[in-house]
């Protein structure tokens, strides 16, 4: 990604990836004096590998148990990384810079979104990154999957252009087979639980008794996992882009929800699309967009058009729905996309996107494959996703049913260890949740479920704005200031919030 957003949302697609409470107390979240100053004896920091990083970045290794069932067995790394408070005088502790995927490296937050912070911030929190259990410079996992298992229109479930989902279940299968075969004991063991049981282990090394958070895009789930099983360890905990964490559907939920979420943020595009003197312009008017676009992804279903050197080497109709799916999530990209459509109509294509390092794919799907399939069981059956598909393809064409698909989880040859974890209202009140209205990956519908699954534990600030990740990225002026003032000074708004 060149924004660090755009990053996780690519690898995110590699990897696979409401009623309001009454008014809250405004204060009710917050310590009467900071964290104690982390000592982090037992971590030996060093200067961060790699290229234009913050050069007061340094990394460290926590080792954890990879099986939590027998913490005194084999041990993983977990890599972990940090740039100090700025102001030793207004300390208050560590902030987690929590990433989203599943399937997205951290290690490196510190040195990219965390310098987006405010300077109240910067100076109260001592920045940490880190990398979830099995991802890059952490203990790593790879299912060595050939590279036409590695196309995002791929690792999406698309369905065929007449909904079967055979092709799909094949290739569960064959991915899943892979993992099993490649993926080494570790892979048993990558769940939202352990990443989340993973972060106290960074915490106590840490040397802080309390630690606040930033968790995004699935990263809010794994910050609320934290929340419910270490209540008295979380300090201020923002949640940013929120999925929805119903126990009985978690990852299937997640998928799920793009339908809605394209469906709530397409209407954008469309009027950027058809706005005059726009040089990229598709319509003369926001309602001849959507069916242009539905005729096209049809046409290149029924003759796709060579594109040497993408993945896979041809437009057609899948590769174009999730072009649109990927662009949504920031309303830059918009230009982008048009374009892709102006070449399509053309019977051409613009030049190939450049993919990231095979190495780093590998890594993003293995780990965002277990995550998805490890935290819940799927059906196996065929019929169950024809079934849903076939509904799904009816209700809302842009996705064309890939949200209700069969992933790999569908051929997974694990059982989930333990069930998803119940996010409930149960602990301090110092969770503050913010959301974009249109947002296509983590969509307004399902962030509500979690604001009312938390009750008087959070507020919520809702922000009138288009694209995945609100605070300091895709949202506004007001959301951003709620959030920093809630994060330098513990202060959050005395009941839900609109910002419009």
């Amino acid at each position: 990604m060149t924004k660090i957003k755009r990053n996780a949302a690519l690898l995110a697609a590699s990897a696979a990836v409401l009623s309001l409470t009454a008014p809250l107390a405004a204060t009710a979240s917050t310590p009467a004096a900071p964290t104690a100053p982390a000592t982090a004896k037992s971590l030996d920091w060093k200067p961060c590998k790699g290229s234009g990083l913050d050069p007061r970045q340094e990394c460290a290794t926590v080792e954890v148990p990879m099986d939590y069932a027998h913490p005194k067995g084999k041990q993983i790394g977990i890599a972990v990384s940090r740039i100090p408070g700025e102001n030793p005088d207004a300390r208050r502790g560590a902030l987690l810079l929590i990433p989203g995927g599943p399937g997205g490296s951290g290690i490196n937050n510190p040195s990219g979104k965390g310098q987006k912070l405010p300077q109240a911030v910067r100076d109260a929190y001592d920045l940490i990154g880190f990398d979830p259990r099995g991802m890059g410079r952490s203990t790593p996992v790879s299912c060595g999957l050939g590279q036409a298992d590695l196309a995002p229109s791929r690792l999406r479930p698309w369905p065929a252009p007449d909904g079967s989902v055979t092709g799909n279940m094949t290739a569960a299968r064959r991915v899943s087979d892979a993992c099993a075969r490649n993926g080494g004991d570790l892979i048993r063991h990558i769940s939202t639980a352990n990443e989340a049981r993973d972060l106290d282990r960074i915490r106590a090394a840490l040397g802080e008794r309390k630690v606040s958070a930033w968790g995004v895009s699935y990263g809010t789930y794994v910050g609320a996992v934290y929340s419910q099983l270490f209540p008295h360890r979380t300090d201020r905990v923002v949640l940013d882009s929120n999925d929805d964490p119903d126990p009985t559907r978690v990852s299937r939920g997640w998928l799920a929800g793009h339908e809605q979420g394209v469906e709530d943020t397409f209407p954008e595009f469309a009027k950027w699309a058809s706005a005059p003197g726009n040089p990229d312009r598709l319509a003369r008017t926001a309602a001849e967009v959507r069916p242009l676009f539905l005729r096209l992804a049809a046409e290149l279903d029924r003759d796709p058009i060579p594109w040497p050197g993408a993945n896979p080497e041809e437009l057609d109709g899948n590769v174009l729905r999730q072009a649109l799916l990927t662009t949504l999530y920031d309303p830059d990209d918009f230009p982008g996309l048009a374009k892709l459509i102006l070449a399509a109509r053309k019977g051409t294509v613009p030049p190939a996107p450049q993919a990231p390092p095979e190495a780093v794919l590998q890594n993003a799907v293995a780990v965002g494959s277990a995550v998805l399939c490890n935290d819940i069981e799927w059906p196996g059956s065929p019929d169950a996703y024809a079934k849903e598909v076939a509904e799904s393809r009816s209700k809302h064409p842009l996705t064309a049913g890939m949200p209700r698909n069969a992933m790999p989880c569908a051929a997974w040859p694990f059982r989930p260890k333990e069930a998803p974890v119940r996010i409930t209202d149960s602990g301090p009140s110092n969770i503050l949740l913010i959301q974009n209205e249109r947002d296509p990956a983590t969509p307004l519908s399902g962030a509500l479920k979690l604001r009312t699954s938390l009750g008087q534990r959070a507020t919520m600030v809702t922000v009138n704005s288009t694209g995945h990740d609100a605070y300091l990225d895709n949202g506004n002026e007001c959301g951003d200031r709620t959030v920093s003032h809630f994060l330098a000074t513990g202060e959050r708004p005395t009941r839900d919030k609109y910002c419009g």
